[in-house]
This record gives structure tokens, C-alpha cells and sequence, in this order.
């Protein structure tokens, strides 16, 4: 498919056109590496059948440039299959044809070798009687220069001939400097620069590629990686479909990332027929990086400045550089190519003396980090120390990848034993513990064994990932004892020794949380330090912020207790933008369990501002926070969206291999999944909850009230009563008593009134009211009083759904106000007090994305009609008022600019948000009026 030449071939029309009056034209095309020329010129016999016109052939060639005449030749060697046999023949022993064989390739324009130019014209003109001619030539920079002077004879002489002549000519090679080349541009043939593709040809071509239009960040992506030329775009593309590639906001990434083979071989073969000044020239650029600069490049490639400009310009020419300034490949492919079209030997002298260059011009490490990466260098005795160096700049970007390969290829430097490769190891833990946790355990346990000092050996184990929310494996517990008892107690160090030893307490003391000593040990520990514990350091902040957790899970201190040193260690602590490996996120729990999220949800604001966007499980653990406190907000529809995020990054660890990031996500979604209700929902965060490599009993306690939630939806009503008792069975078992983090009693409560046991779930309500008041958490005791008040009838039952809503009234989760007032506007004869809870909670819930409150009190009309404004987002209001029109998800995607996918998530989002099944109902009753829907 050739998109976007329209130009191209109606110059080719009107020259065939006067052709045919007589008049002979020649056009060129011209343009950079990849631009379509070739391509261009296949496509030209098209027109040329439309016209009535004979076509001549001929490819150029590098290896052809002496054969003199050698595109003459091939010109009227196509007319071999387009002829009878005996005209053929005499054709070829025509003496203006065979007078090429003994034209001397002689300097200006000699009489011997005019004649041999007209004669070949006058040949041509004999062709053309019958039919006007179009003659193409692909790659004129590699014809011989008799037959470009013979072209630029027929340029010169127009009259009389019927031919137009098109010819192929690539910017930046040597062939574009040499006079016969000259003299063809003299002639004034028309030149023609195709444009590179615009970003609605990307559209088509993705189309075309994969079956389906792809999403916007997709096609934007791969546009922007090759900047529309057709070469780089196509082989991207054609790559990514047999990879199996969707065209998705996920595969994005992959545009500027891939490097498809038949591209660097391709483009090797250009750099092969280039110059010498212009292979040393991209050799050296491609063994410095984009940062060098030309003049440090031509340094490097033994040029003199002439030289150096000369092959700078020929490769901006050529399309391999990007524009003006610090010259850089335009794509990976380019600097493939570059290794491609050299030996091994050359390459590697390349590289070594490029780190020697840049380390004596006093590049920045990053640079010459990177340059030592890209090659087997010889050790050197400063490169561990420039790799270091590099690796915790990358670090503090949240570059972990960049990290993790400086320092393997530092610790190729360091073979011998000894506290530098230690450091190095515990380094590399660093890097890898996002990605890769067993990897991460085993450098640390490397370090550890190669350090004699007691701190340094306590600050390398600390490496090992926490697993605050997952459950650390017995050797890098035992390697934390180990180190903790080297060190000593916290109280008698000082300094660097005191951080790590307090930082190694709370590691253990949260390692024991499920064991019922343990955990009351760390509440005794809590309240030794005092109602005012000491936050100065980090180490003292994680301390308490484990002990914190601990109390708040045993609910050994009220949730006013909990609220308070919460917001103390936030008041403390920087929102920092990595906070996976903290014990931060215990915080953010325990403030939701009890009910006080304001300062939280501020605190994460600043937080997510500084957050270094690439950052994978930075951004796990940011938007498990999020959805935890939209999610206690009583916000259904945000948190959802929040949890979701996750899943929907490129890249994200949500499974295997990064166990904190994969688990925070897990616990949250799951958590989620059990107020939405949304069975495929569920199921999809069993399967992931499924790949978490130590999940603990945070993780597990939440996966078994959502297979108890699934079996209650199937109607297996005493299966999930079972699964939910087993659950809270467990809790108890290891000292775990907070209903407000882990809410089995009000699944049971539920479950026993569906069996018709109401004894049993009586006796669970007053368990659940008994510790709801000793928590005091609005939300927990809110939702207590409204189970027992849902229990009993009469006067007692509605006073106790009074009480509750007058208790969630000071409580930050608006949803389960709601229920409350649902219950309670639901019970026979309540009159226009009922009229009004009922009223309110319908547009408290809706609020909430959770319209079908509404629905489940049979009082439809109640909800506010212009609700939906505050649960559907700009995009998706956009695109339900179309739907309302009448509109295809084809014609609403051409409306908006955006792709039919992009259209379908957004009509998805918006049913599941107002609680409806499909388009229909999207478009009539309650919702259309608030979306200003006139169909």
C-alpha cells in the first residue's frame, strides 16, 4: 500500500501525457534512506497502462558503475519480453545499440561519443513511434556515467521523443557528487522529494498491519520512533504483527524499543557502499553516544574537519542522523547497522577507544558507563568506580534497569573476593529487588559472606526486599538474625549502626506478626517507647510504623490511638517518590482501617507528584495506596480505576517476580473486588492473587473472602459461609482481631441470615458491635450498628439504623452512609422521613458509582438526575451524548479523533459505573437527560 504520493503520480501522469505529444520530460525522486523511492517507482507501471505507454527498466548497482552503458543496456534489454523474437534480434544488432560497446568513456563531450548519445536517442525515438515510453531507473547514484550523460542528453533534447523518463536518487551517497550526476540535475528535470508519512498514513498502515485500528498512544508511538518514513515504520510494524503484538497502549513502549533484523540489514548495506569518511564517521558516533558531539566523534574517527563535515552532512542527508544540533541516530536500527556493517576486531578498538577518549575529555560516568556496557573492554582498574557511580545516578531516577547492568558489568571488573565486589553485590540487590526478589536474596547473602564489618554487613542485608505487605522467605529471615545479633541492640549504637539495627527490629518484628507472641510483643515494645515515641530517623519511623501495624491488627489500640501516630510518622516522613520498599504503606493501612484518610490522601498527592512516572513498582504500590483510600472514602467507581492502572502498564510486576508490588496490588484489588461485586472481576484477581511468590496472611485472609464472595454469587451459600469461618478461624489463630482491615464478620452475619440462622449471626453482629466500640472507628462502628439493626425488627431495629447513620455522618466513607440510610428508608411505614433517606442515599451512592443501591430499593426515581456528571469522566460523557445521537462506535471514534478501541473501554467504564447492561440503556431513562442525550 502506497499512502500519501498522490503528487507523485500525477507528476508521472501529465509527463506520460506529454509524452504522448511529442515531448519528452524527465522527473527524479529523490530523498533519505527508506523514504519510498524504490517503492515509488514499482508502483509507476500503473499510470503508465492507463496511458497506453510502453515500459523500460533498469536498477543500478554498485558493482555495475563501469560497465559503461551497462543502464542503457538493461533499458533496452526490457524490451526483449514486450517484442516478437525477429524484432528483438535485429533490435540487439542495431549498430546505434552496439556503438555503445566501443564508445570510450572520454571526459566532455567528445564528437565519438555524441554520436554514440544520439544514436542511443534515436533509437529510443524509433521505440516510441508506436507508444509513448516510460523508462525508469532505480538508484541513479550507482549508474555508469555514460548512460547518465545519456539521460542528461535526453533531458537536454525533449523534442520529438515520446518518452518520460523517471529515475531514483538517493541523498547523501558518493554517487550524488560525481559530475555525470551534475550534468543529469543540469538538464532541469523536475525533482520530486516525497514527505515522510503523516501520522494518519500510521493509522492506516496499523490498520492494514493488524486487523484493527490501533489505540492513539500506540500509533502516536510508533509514528514519533521513525518519524513517518515509510522503511523504518513498515519494518517496525511488519515486526511487531509477527511478534504477535497487539496494537495496544501497552505495546507502546515497544516502538522505540524494537529493532527489526531486516531493517539493520537494509540499512547496513547503505553504510557498506558509503565512503571511509563516512563509516568512520557513524562507527565513532555509535561508540560514543548521542551526547558526544561531532567534534569529539571526529576525533575519535581520524578525520580533519573538512572531512568530518563532509560525512556529518552526507549522513544528515542520508536520513540516518536527526536534525540539526547534537547528532543522534534517528532509530536503535541505525546504530545496529553501524555494528553490522563492521568486523568484530573493528568494533571493539572502536570501543576502547572511545571510553579512553571520553574519560580523557571528562565526560559525565553516565556516558562512559554506558559506553563500557556496550563492550567487552579490557578491564580497567577505574571502570568499577565510573560503573558505580553511574549506577546510583540511575537509581535515584528510578532507572533500575540501567542500574542492574552497569553494575554486572562492574563486577566483571572485580572477580577477587573482598568488601569492594561485596558493595558492588549489595548494589545490584538494589537494582534487581523490583524485578527480580530471588536474584535480590542471593547477591545480598554473596555480600554478606565477603563483609566483615558488623554494620556493613547489617546495611547489605537490609538490601533484601521487607515484603511489609508479603511474607519473607526463612534464609533471608535468618540472614536478618544473624546480622541483628552481630550488631547488637539499638540502644547501645550510635549512628549509621543505630539506623541499621532499629531498621533490622522492625524487619523481624513484622516477619513474626502472624504468631500471636510476637505480635503481642511488638504492642508491649509500642507502648514502652511512650505515647510520644521519638520519629527523628527513618529507622525509628519504620520501627514504629511496624508496631503501628501490629496494634492496629490486634486492635490493641483504639483507632483514634492509631490515627495519632499515623499522622505523626506522616508529619515526619518526605513524600517520597519510591516508597515500595518502606514501611510507609502500613501506615496508609492502618489511618484506613481507622477511618482517618484526609492527611492521608494529601500526603499521596504530594507523593505521586514527585514519583518518577517509569518507575514500575513505585507505581504498583502508588496506586495500591490510591485505591485503598478512595476505597475507604467510599469512592467504588475511582478506586476501581485506581487498582486497575496496574494491570494497564506496560511492563507492570503484577505477577511473579517482584512479590511487594505484586501484592500490594493484589490485596487492594481484592479488597476492591469485594465491594464491587463484579464476578469476572473477582476471578481475575484470583489468577493473580495465584502468581504472588509469597503472599502471607494479609494477602491470603483477602483472597478467601473473595472465593467466599464468588460462592455466595453462585448461590453456595454454605460453601462460602465455610470458606468465610475458616478465614476468621485463621485471623484469630495468629492474634489478628481488626474487623476494620479484615471484615469476615459482617460476610458471616450475612451468610448465616441467608441459612436462616439468625442465632448464629445475632451472636456475630454483637461480637462485631463489641469491637467496632472499642476500635471507635466511624465507618466500623457505622457499619456494625446498621448489621444489627438489619437483624432485629421494631422500634430496636430502627433505632439502631438511626444510630448508625448518625455515626457514618462523621465518617469519611460516604458509601456505607448510604446503606445506612438505604436500610433505613426501606423499613415498612417510614413515611417522609423514609422518602428522604431513601432520596439521599440514592444520590450518596450514585456519587459513589455504585447506582445499584438505588436499584435494589426499588426506588428507581430517587436518584439524582444530574448525578452522573461526578461519576463518568469528560471522555466517556462525551461519548455516551454520541451514543445517544445514534452514532457507531466507528463514527463516534472518526468524531472524537481516537480509536474504536479507545471508544469501547470508554462505553465499557461508563456501564459499569452507572450500574446498566448496554447501549440502549445508556441512551433512554434515567441517564440520558444528565448527559444530554437527545436520541
Amino acid at each position: 500500500m502506497l499512502l500519501e504520493r498522490g503528487t507523485e503520480f500525477t507528476a508521472v501522469q501529465a509527463a506520460l501525457r506529454a509524452a504522448t505529444g511529442g515531448k519528452a520530460s524527465c522527473l527524479l525522486l529523490t530523498g533519505p534512506v527508506g523514504i519510498g523511492r524504490s517503492a515509488l517507482l514499482r508502483a509507476l507501471p500503473g499510470p503508465a497502462t492507463g496511458e497506453g505507454a510502453r515500459v523500460l527498466r533498469a536498477h543500478a548497482a554498485p558493482m555495475e558503475q563501469d560497465f559503461a552503458f551497462g543502464v542503457a543496456h538493461q533499458l533496452f534489454d526490457s524490451l526483449r519480453t514486450q517484442e516478437p523474437p525477429e524484432e528483438s534480434e535485429r533490435r540487439q544488432a542495431d549498430p546505434r545499440l552496439t556503438a555503445t560497446d566501443h564508445a570510450m568513456e572520454a571526459a566532455g563531450d567528445t564528437a565519438e561519443e555524441w554520436a554514440v548519445l544520439e544514436g542511443l536517442r534515436s533509437l529510443l525515438a524509433d521505440v516510441g513511434e508506436r507508444a509513448p515510453l516510460l523508462i525508469l531507473v532505480d538508484d541513479l547514484q550507482w549508474a555508469d556515467a555514460p548512460s547518465l550523460r545519456w539521460l542528461a542528453h535526453l533531458a537536454a533534447r525533449p523534442h520529438g521523443l515520446r518518452a518520460a523518463v523517471v529515475g531514483t536518487l538517493r541523498d547523501g551517497d558518493p554517487g550524488g557528487r560525481r559530475p555525470a550526476v551534475l550534468d543529469l540535475l543540469d538538464a532541469a528535470p523536475r525533482v520530486l522529494r516525497p514527505a515522510a508519512l503523516t501520522p494518519g498514513a500510521t493509522r492506516t498502515l496499523v490498520h492494514e498491519r493488524f486487523g484493527t485500528p490501533g489505540d492513539e498512544e500506540f500509533t502516536a508511538a510508533c509514528h514519533d520512533a521513525t518519524g513517518g518514513n515509510p522503511l523504518l515504520l513498515t519494518a517496525l510494524l511488519d515486526r511487531m504483527a509477527a511478534d504477535g503484538d497487539e496494537p495496544t497502549a501497552a505495546r507502546a513502549g515497544r516502538a522505540y524499543a524494537l529493532r527489526p533484523p531486516r531493517l539493520t540489514e537494509r540499512l547496513a548495506d547503505c553504510l557498506r557502499a558509503q565512503s571511509r569518511p563516512v563509516r568512520h564517521l557513524a562507527g565513532a558516533l555509535a561508540a560514543l553516544g548521542g551526547d558526544a558531539g561531532p567534534r569529539l566523534a571526529a576525533e575519535l574517527a581520524g578525520l580533519d574537519p573538512w572531512e568530518a563535515d563532509g560525512a556529518l552532512d552526507d549522513l544528515h542527508r542520508l536520513g540516518l542522523l536527526t536534525g540539526p544540533g547534537e547528532p543522534r541516530f534517528v532509530h536503535r536500527a541505525v546504530q545496529d547497522a553501524v555494528a553490522a556493517s563492521s568486523t568484530p576486531d573493528e568494533r571493539r578498538a572502536r570501543h576502547e577507544a572511545a571510553v579512553d577518549l571520553l574519560l580523557r575529555h571528562g565526560a559525565p560516568a553516565a556516558l562512559i558507563a554506558e559506553r563500557l556496557m556496550e563492550s567487552a573492554t579490557a578491564p580497567r582498574p577505574w571502570a568499577a568506580a565510573i560503573l558505580r557511580e553511574a549506577a546510583e545516578t540511575a537509581l535515584r531516577t528510578g532507572d533500575t534497569e540501567t542500574a542492574a547492568r552497569a553494575l554486572r558489568r562492574a563486577l566483571q571488573d572485580r572477580p577477587e573476593p573482598g568488601p569492594d565486589r561485596a558493595r558492588l553485590l549489595a548494589d545490584l540487590a538494589a537494582a534487581v529487588r523490583d524485578t527480580d526478589a530471588a536474584a535480590c536474596e542471593r547477591h545480598v547473602t554473596q555480600a554478606v559472606s565477603l563483609l566483615s564489618d558488623p554494620t556493613e554487613r547489617a546495611l547489605a542485608a537490609l538490601r533484601i526486599p521487607p515484603a511489609f505487605l508479603g511474607a519473607l522467605p526463612a534464609p533471608a529471615i535468618a540472614l536478618l538474625r544473624r546480622t541483628a545479633g552481630e550488631l547488637g541492640p539499638a540502644a547501645l549504637l550510635k549512628g549509621t549502626a543505630r539506623e541499621a539495627a532499629l531498621r533490622l527490629e522492625a524487619r523481624l518484628r513484622h516477619a513474626g506478626r502472624e504468631d500471636p507472641a510476637e505480635l503481642g510483643a511488638a504492642v508491649l515494645r509500642l507502648r514502652g517507647m511512650g505515647e510520644e515515641p521519638a520519629l527523628r530517623s527513618a529507622g525509628e519511623r519504620e520501627l514504629a510504623a511496624v508496631l503501628l501495624h501490629a496494634a492496629s491488627v490486634s486492635g490493641a489500640l483504639t483507632a483514634a490511638e492509631v490515627a495519632r501516630l499515623g499522622h505523626r510518622i506522616l508529619e515526619h516522613e518526605p513524600a517520597a517518590p519510591d516508597r515500595t520498599h518502606s514501611a510507609l504503606p502500613l501506615v496508609v493501612l492502618a489511618l484506613c482501617g481507622a477511618d482517618s484518610v484526609d492527611a492521608v490522601a494529601s500526603w499521596l498527592s504530594a507523593g505521586h507528584r514527585l514519583r518518577n512516572p517509569d518507575s514500575l513498582a513505585a507505581g504498583a504500590v502508588d496506586h495500591a495506596e490510591r485505591a485503598l483510600t478512595l476505597l475507604a472514602q467510599g469512592r467504588l467507581t475511582q478506586a476501581r480505576e485506581y487498582a486497575e492502572r496496574v494491570v494497564d502498564r506496560p511492563g507492570e510486576p503484577a505477577g511473579e517476580g517482584n512479590d511487594e508490588g505484586s501484592t500490594a496490588f493484589v490485596v487492594v484489588l481484592a479488597a476492591v473486588a469485594l465491594e464491587v461485586r463484579d464476578p469476572a472481576f473477582s476471578e481475575r484477581v484470583l489468577a493473580l492473587g495465584g502468581r504472588c511468590r509469597a503472599p502471607g496472611l494479609v494477602t491470603t485472609s483477602m483472597l478467601r473472602l473473595l472465593e467466599a464472595s464468588l460462592q455466595a454469587g453462585r448461590g453456595d451459600w454454605a460453601d462460602a459461609l465455610e470458606t468465610v469461618l475458616s478465614c476468621g478461624r485463621r485471623l484469630a489463630a495468629s492474634g489478628w482481631d481488626s474487623s476494620a482491615l479484615f471484615p469476615w464478620r459482617p460476610w458471616a452475619v450475612s451468610l448465616h441470615q441467608r441459612l436462616g440462622d439468625s442465632g448464629a449471626a445475632r451472636v456475630l453482629a454483637d461480637e462485631e458491635h463489641a469491637r467496632a466500640e472499642k476500635w471507635g472507628a466511624p465507618a466500623v462502628l457505622g457499619r456494625a450498628l446498621r448489621l444489627k439493626g438489619k437483624l432485629y425488627g421494631g422500634g430496636r431495629g430502627e433505632a439502631l439504623l438511626t444510630e448508625a447513620v448518625a455515626v457514618l455522618r462523621g465518617s469519611a466513607n460516604r458509601l456505607e452512609l448510604a446503606r445506612a440510610l438505604q436500610d433505613l428508608g426501606r423499613r415498612p411505614g417510614g413515611g417522609p422521613l423514609a422518602e428522604a433517606a431513601l432520596r439521599e442515599a440514592g444520590e450518596l451512592a450514585v456519587a459513589c458509582g455504585v447506582p445499584r443501591l438505588v436499584k435494589q430499593a426499588g426506588r428507581e426515581e430517587l436518584g439524582a438526575p444530574g448525578v452522573p456528571a461526578a461519576v463518568l469522566t469528560p471522555a466517556e460523557r462525551r461519548v455516551a451524548a454520541l451514543v445517544g445521537r445514534g452514532l457507531t462506535n466507528q463514527h463516534i471514534a472518526r468524531e472524537l479523533g481516537v480509536s474504536s478501541r479507545a471508544v469501547e473501554k470508554h462505553l465499557t467504564n461508563s456501564y459499569r459505573k452507572l450500574g446498566i447492561t448496554g447501549r440502549a440503556e445508556l441512551a433512554s431513562g434515567q441517564w440520558g437527560p444528565a448527559l444530554g442525550m437527545t436520541g
